[in-house]
C-alpha cells in the first residue's frame, strides 16, 4: 500500500486540476452520484440506527446508575457526528462503491478499452476517474448526514423503550439539543468528504493498475478496499486531532 502512495497522490493531483473541465462531464457525475446514494441510502440509514441504539444500549444502563440518564442524547449526538457516522459510512461505501468502481475500471483496463480510449485521445483519467470522484465526494458526506439523524433515533428509541435507561424523548433531544451544535455536524461531513477523495482516489488508481485477467480484477478490488480501510483508519486520527484543535 505504502508504495503505492506516490502513484495515488499523483492520480488525485491529476483530477485536481481536471477539475474545470467537470461541467462537461456533469452527466456521468449525476449518474455516479445516483448510483452511490441508491446503492447505500437504506443500508447506511438501518445501520446508523442499530448503531445509535447499541451505543444507547450499552452507556445508558451505565449513565443512569450514575444519575446521569438525562445525558445520553449528547453522548450519542456527539458520537454519531464526529467520529461512528463518518467512519461507518466511510467503510460501507469503500466495501460496495470502492469495490464497484475497482472493478468496472479494471474490467476496462484487462478488456484494452482504457486502450481505446487513449486511442481515440480520450484522457482516462478525464472521462472515468472524474466524475467517480467528484460524484463520491458530494455523496459520502451526504450519506453521512442521513446517518448522523438515523444514529440520533436509533439511541432515542432505545432511551426511551429501555427500562434501565428509562427517559422521554423530550429529555433525550433536550439535552442532544444543548451538546451538539452545527460545529459538530459539520465535523462529520469534512471527515466524510475526506473519506470520500480517498475511496474514490484508491479505487480508482487500483482499477487502472490491473493486470492478470479475472483474477487480476479479484485482486485489485480486495486491495482497493482494504487499502481504503487502513487509509481511512489512519487518517481519521489526524483529522480529528486537527478537528480538536480547530474547536
Amino acid at each position: 500500500m505504502f508504495r503505492s502512495l506516490g502513484e495515488i497522490l499523483i492520480l488525485f493531483q491529476q483530477v485536481v486540476r481536471a477539475l474545470p473541465l467537470a461541467v462537461r462531464h456533469s452527466g456521468k457525475i449525476l449518474t455516479q452520484f445516483y448510483e452511490i446514494g441508491n446503492a447505500s441510502l437504506l443500508m447506511a440509514c438501518v445501520l446508523s440506527m442499530f448503531i445509535g441504539g447499541v451505543l444507547a444500549l450499552q452507556t445508558g444502563p451505565v449513565l443512569a446508575n450514575q444519575g446521569l440518564s438525562g445525558s445520553i442524547g449528547g453522548l450519542v449526538g456527539l458520537s454519531m457526528c464526529k467520529e461512528l457516522a463518518p467512519v461507518m459510512m466511510a467503510m460501507l461505501t469503500a466495501g460496495r462503491i470502492g469495490s464497484a468502481m475497482a472493478a468496472e475500471i479494471g474490467s476496462m483496463k484487462v478488456y484494452q478499452e482504457i486502450d481505446a480510449l487513449i486511442t481515440m485521445n480520450i484522457n482516462p483519467v478525464h472521462y472515468l476517474v472524474l466524475p467517480r470522484m467528484i460524484a463520491i465526494t458530494l455523496a459520502l458526506p451526504m450519506l453521512v448526514v442521513f446517518a448522523i439523524l438515523a444514529g440520533w433515533f436509533g439511541g432515542a428509541l432505545v432511551s426511551v423503550g429501555s427500562s434501565e435507561i428509562g427517559i422521554s424523548f423530550a429529555v433525550y433531544f433536550n439535552n442532544l439539543r444543548e451538546l451538539v451544535d452545527s460545529g459538530d455536524v459539520l465535523n462529520g461531513i469534512i471527515k466524510g468528504a475526506v473519506f470520500g477523495i480517498i475511496i474514490g482516489t484508491v479505487s480508482c488508481h487500483q482499477g487502472l493498475k490491473t493486470t492478470g485477467g479475472p483474477r487480476g480484477i479479484g485482486h485489485a478490488v480486495t486491495r482497493a478496499v482494504v487499502n481504503s480501510l487502513a487509509l481511512i483508519l489512519i487518517l481519521d486520527y489526524f483529522l480529528t486531532r486537527i478537528l480538536l484543535f480547530w474547536d
